[in-house]
């Protein structure tokens, strides 16, 4: 299933964008602690799901962390991606993209780019990193699909 259906999904399920109300209704502790390195990553803790995120991150950075792990315990449940980069050569790109573009779906929500902004704009408004805005997937309706040209100017 795309990574843009599971986020819809996933919100109208709970009626809830914000990554702190997903995490609590889905069970996931939410930890800020001193980090060197990394902003945040997500592990189970005796069973218990906990997404770690470093303190002294920008409040928009701070709910891109979190959203972004809940991307890889919605993702990849089975996935240790810290232990894969600490302990094996096993590509972690493809894991990391994947929850990017969760975290990008879920707060960047379609109706800004319908209302003739940039993608980049928009990631901007929603304080989501300029690198990652173009994982954005575009909104599929009648007025987007009739006036491409529009939009492209």
């Amino acid at each position: 299933m795309p990574i843009k259906r599971r986020v819809e999904m996933l919100v109208q399920e709970l009626g809830t964008c914000d990554p702190i109300r997903i995490a609590a209704a889905l069970g996931i502790i939410i930890e800020y602690c001193h980090l060197k390195g990394i902003w945040g990553y997500f592990q189970y803790v005796y069973r218990i799901p906990v997404v770690h995120v470093a303190v002294g991150l920008s409040e928009a950075l701070t709910l891109f962390i979190v959203v972004h792990e809940l991307g890889h315990r919605i993702l990849h449940p089975g996935v240790n991606v810290p232990f894969l980069r600490a302990n094996t050569y096993t590509s972690i790109g493809g894991y990391e993209r994947e929850a990017n573009q969760f975290a990008v779906e879920l707060r960047v929500p379609d109706e800004l780019l319908l209302e003739v902004m940039s993608i980049y704009e928009a990631a901007a408004i929603c304080g989501v990193p300029e690198e990652v805005a173009e994982l954005k997937m575009l909104p599929k309706s009648k007025f987007w699909r009739n006036n491409r040209s529009y939009f492209s100017l």
